[in-house]
């Protein structure tokens, strides 16, 4: 499974659906790293020399490190919602289909209305370089 990186904006519960699903998630309260305003571009790196993918909520500043040419070991974008269990069975999902390791690549939970549905879905998006 995946061993992830919390940034300290993702949610507990997200971070315990992970879990449930057998990931390493490693948050920053864990790490010794929280409350201390860490630069992003430092949490990347510290995610990086652990090899650990940064999992956070934090879209532009992360998609730019990212966009940036900065080599990381992956990075997850993930949406502000409640369905922390849609959101984790999505990301997983999605690691285990994929061919492909996750190093210097960003992947971005979002929601996806389907049309004259009750329900939204959540889906994958990877950012390019």
């Amino acid at each position: 499974m995946a061993r992830f990186y919390s940034n300290e904006n993702l949610p507990i519960d997200l971070v315990n659906a992970l879990r449930e699903l057998d990931h390493d998630v490693l948050t920053s309260y864990e790490a010794g790293q929280a409350n201390q305003q860490i630069p992003d571009a430092d949490v990347l790196t510290y995610a990086t020399t652990n090899r650990r993918i940064v999992i956070t909520l934090n879209r532009k500043d992360f998609i730019a490190l990212h966009q940036s040419g900065i080599q990381h070991s992956g990075i997850i974008i993930c949406k502000e919602d409640r369905d922390y269990v849609g959101q984790a069975q999505t990301l997983h999902d999605q690691l285990l289909t994929s061919e492909t390791a996750l190093s210097d690549r960003l992947l971005r939970v979002q929601k996806q209305n389907r049309s004259q549905a009750h329900q939204q879905i959540f889906v994958i998006r990877e950012y390019s370089r």
